[in-house]
């Protein structure tokens, strides 16, 4: 995703957006097959099943994952629960991030269509891996960028970091005139993948979807945080029906409490169960995914702007913690962006 001011003393703006995943793909009604035969787990008939009903309430279609059976085969320590694994994980994703990272950049600056020199800052966002010199080194390596670019690296900040760099990347646009920034949100979820055990149930819900607690706790806090974040905008007067969302897949149940709770009607979370439905839970790159779905199908459409023919909406992000990070979003008029 590239951002940046458009010019002195005007708000900053989102100029392209690129996505890229790994490229394994699973099917979820296949998951539970596969992640209790590499993991030596099938005498788990009870837990098994539990996993697969877990898999089905979670509305994801697939999910794209770095990992393979050979990989597995060649980690045997990642299929074990709780055997010592993170070496080899980190080995893994240390230069994989990055790479990943490179191909969704490409796109997003290929749609720019200006020269990669003219970037002047780089924001990388990651929770898979910890290296130094860490991701956005490698980047600015893989990228070719120029070595003085100014760099900020995000490390272990979980799925509501989308916002967090999409929050930075305008402060930093904002505060200096000409800066063309970089946002790059990468996650392989390799890291979390964990063999089954019948001690810690959890440790599948978490493959799957988030934990019942979180619905709730989002449920109860979505309509104070838009009150305070569209206090100074005309118009909006909790019409929540009349903004666009962009909100963090964690789950079907919390976009049910979400939907339920600000009384939006049906279809109103399109973009959102789309990526949900097609990716799964990715972490921060998640409201990136939806943000580039809403404007596709809003220009595939003929919508008359790209947030869903809509002028104001908003980027939510949910984390461990419970963390949210609330971003307001103004769309812009189609013939504009094209």
């Amino acid at each position: 995703m590239s951002v940046s001011r458009i010019e002195a003393k005007s708000p900053a703006a989102i100029l392209a957006i690129g996505t890229a995943n790994p490229a394994n793909c699973y099917y979820q009604q296949d998951y539970p097959d596969f992640l209790f035969r590499v993991t030596n787990s099938n005498h788990m008939t009870e837990l098994k099943d539990k996993f697969k009903r877990i898999c089905e309430k979670s509305t994801i279609k697939k999910r794209y994952l770095h990992i393979t059976e050979e990989i597995l085969k060649a980690n045997p320590n990642i299929c074990r629960y709780k055997a010592p694994s993170l070496d080899p994980r980190q080995d893994m994703l240390i230069p994989e991030v990055p790479k990943l990272g490179k191909e969704a950049a490409l796109k997003a600056i290929e749609e720019w269509g200006q020269p990669i020199s003219n970037i002047t800052h780089l924001i990388f966002c990651t929770a898979s891996c910890l290296d130094m010199p860490g991701a956005d080194f490698q980047l600015v390596k893989l990228l070719g960028l120029d070595p003085s670019v100014n760099r900020f690296m995000i490390y272990q900040q979980g799925c509501f970091a989308g916002g967090t760099a999409l929050r930075l990347a305008k402060d930093v646009a904002e505060n200096n005139p000409g800066a063309r920034v970089l946002v790059v949100c990468c996650e392989i979820t390799t890291s979390l993948f964990q063999a089954p055990t019948e001690s810690h149930v959890d440790v599948l819900v978490g493959q799957a979807l988030f934990s019942d607690d979180v619905p709730k706790l989002v449920g109860a806090n979505i309509e104070e945080l838009l009150v305070k974040g569209f206090s100074e905008i005309d118009g909006i007067n909790k019409d929540w029906n009349s903004l666009f969302y962009s909100i963090h897949p964690g789950g079907p149940a919390i976009l049910d409490k979400v939907a339920e709770k600000l009384g939006l009607s049906e279809g109103k979370l399109r973009a959102t169960r789309h990526v949900l439905r097609e990716y799964g839970n990715m972490g921060a790159p998640s409201v990136l995914f939806i943000l580039d779905e809403m404007r596709k199908k809003s220009m595939e459409e003929g919508k008359a702007t790209t947030g869903e023919g809509l002028e104001w909406g908003v980027l939510i992000g949910i984390g461990p913690g419970l963390t949210v990070e609330t971003v307001v979003l103004r769309s812009v008029p189609i013939a504009t962006a094209n």
